[in-house]
């Protein structure tokens, strides 16, 4: 296997090369596996980073990429809580920064790290940091369309997720990503469109079966939905994916199936970490709004992905006459 890369990634690998081969090829290794964001893939694409370090102790792209798989798999993407991920994250962060403070792709990772902690006017600075720096690479724009979000600059996020694709316009996660700023920012319409665009590109990319089901529920195509969410899950096993199943159930009136997927979370969570968010989404599907607050504050303090986004987020619309849920709001977009 012989990883292919585009444009701006290219170009930023020029710019901060290893001399060693080997480093070269096992770094293009754990960027394919990390872009297919599945579980399994990201602890693969770590297990590469780690041996090109071992190639290359100065190879500070490694570092990045590196710092970027165990963030996301906390982000999203597993069962693995933001305490568990964030410390070989920083670790690995800092050591690219003290090899390459001028590296745009460790300004960008930190911006991440700082969004998923919540303090999202700093990942804001450091993304924007990450784009003067080099404004051709796309995963800068990518992220930066979360603490965007985040802050309910909807249209500014559009405009930077549709740059990270015109910089890197094969990437499955960015092109899927910008379906997610669609929904966020109630444009369901293009959110369907786009996802679909990437289930183009590659119908088993589960992360838009993900967003399409979020696209075809807020239109009310819950059937449709739900049979997308079954295909997300089915690919990736994850917490969130079987959340969304729970809640569908829920708003379709299946309250006893939305109560057996909530059981199994919390069984899950006897022995892996499962976001609190996961639960409060069944959980405002239920009605059961006190809870569903309880669980998100439980998310603040754990800081993570989707909490980020509460503020924006469609599937908490029912919270939003809760003064609970609009405390943890202000807290949330005024930063940690």
């Amino acid at each position: 296997m012989r990883a292919k890369l585009t444009g701006s990634e290219r170009s930023s690998i020029a710019k901060t090369p290893t001399v060693n081969p080997e480093a070269y090829e096992l770094y293009l290794r754990g960027k394919f596996f990390a872009e297919q964001r599945t579980d399994a893939d990201l602890r693969k694409s770590i297990g590469y980073y780690d041996q090109a370090i071992a190639k290359d102790p100065n190879y500070a792209l490694a570092y990045v990429g590196l710092a970027d798989s165990h963030l996301l798999l906390s982000a999203r993407y597993a069962a693995i809580s933001p305490k568990e991920s964030y410390p070989p994250a920083k670790a690995a962060l800092k050591k690219a920064l003290d090899l390459d403070d001028s590296l745009a792709q460790a300004h960008a990772s930190s911006g991440l790290l700082a969004t998923l902690e919540l303090d999202v006017n700093r990942g804001i600075s450091e993304l924007e940091r990450a784009i003067q720096l080099n404004p051709n690479y796309a995963t800068a724009h990518h992220w930066i369309a979360l603490p965007l979000m985040a802050i309910g600059q909807s249209d500014r996020a559009i405009v930077e997720g549709k740059r990270a694709i015109e910089l890197d316009p094969l990437s499955l996660i960015c092109n899927a990503d910008l379906a997610w700023v669609y929904f966020n920012a109630r444009r369901y319409n293009e959110a369907e469109a786009q996802a679909r665009k990437t289930l183009e590109m590659d119908p088993r990319f589960y992360v838009a079966h993900y967003y399409l089901g979020e696209a075809l529920q807020f239109k009310e195509k819950l059937t449709d939905a739900t049979a997308e969410y079954q295909k997300s899950f089915e690919s990736n096993n994850d917490p969130f994916s079987l959340a969304m199943l729970g809640q569908a159930c829920a708003r379709q009136g299946k309250t006893d199936e939305a109560r057996k997927v909530l059981a199994r979370l919390r069984e899950q969570a006897k022995s892996q970490y499962v976001s609190p968010y996961a639960f409060a989404v069944v959980l405002t599907a239920l009605g059961d709004k006190a809870h569903a607050i309880d669980e998100l504050e439980h998310g603040y303090d754990d800081t993570g992905f989707y909490i980020s986004l509460i503020k924006v987020d469609p599937l908490f619309d029912d919270l939003r006459d809760q003064p609970r849920f609009e405390a943890l709001v202000q807290k949330i977009t005024g930063g940690k």
